[in-house]
């Protein structure tokens, strides 16, 4: 692919995630790969994605209620997402494995699935259940840009 060097944001991210996908070896379907893209959007500035205890996070989430809980459990399956995704090696410093924030991200995606209704309910139920692929789409994608020159 070559290096994308203008467009805007989500066009450029959707660009990296299709790659990222194909180089995985993963289809993602519409939904999933806008979900991605989304997430990619919302957390590209977050300077403590990686200083946050996800587990910790879950926790509180769990003494939430309504939506806020819904949000709070969202936002921990998104970040379990691009640091199992983009940042393995933050597993192996916290001396945990990598399908420890998959299982935790997954899991609060299904909390999502079932505490939710109609399409969003259905959404998430299908994140949850193609979370290692979408883990492998943006594998691909930081392993394609690690890469580049």
């Amino acid at each position: 692919m070559e290096p994308i060097l203008q467009g805007a944001p989500a066009e450029l991210w959707q660009a990296l995630v299709r790659d990222g996908s194909a180089r995985g070896g993963c289809r993602l379907d519409e939904a999933s790969e806008s979900y991605l893209v989304f997430v990619l959007l919302r957390h590209q500035r977050d300077g403590q994605l990686l200083a946050r205890t996800q587990a910790l996070e879950w926790l509180h989430a769990q003494a939430q209620t309504g939506s806020v809980r819904t949000d709070a459990l969202r936002d921990v399956g998104d970040r379990c997402l691009l640091i199992a995704g983009l940042y393995p090696a933050l597993a192996e410093r916290r001396r945990v494995t990598l399908d420890y924030f998959v299982d935790l991200g997954r899991g609060a995606y299904r909390e999502v699935a079932e505490a939710s209704r109609n399409a969003y309910g259905d959404l998430f139920a299908q994140l949850a259940g193609r979370y290692r692929e979408l883990v492998q789409a943006l594998r691909a994608l930081r392993e394609a840009a690690a890469a580049r020159p």
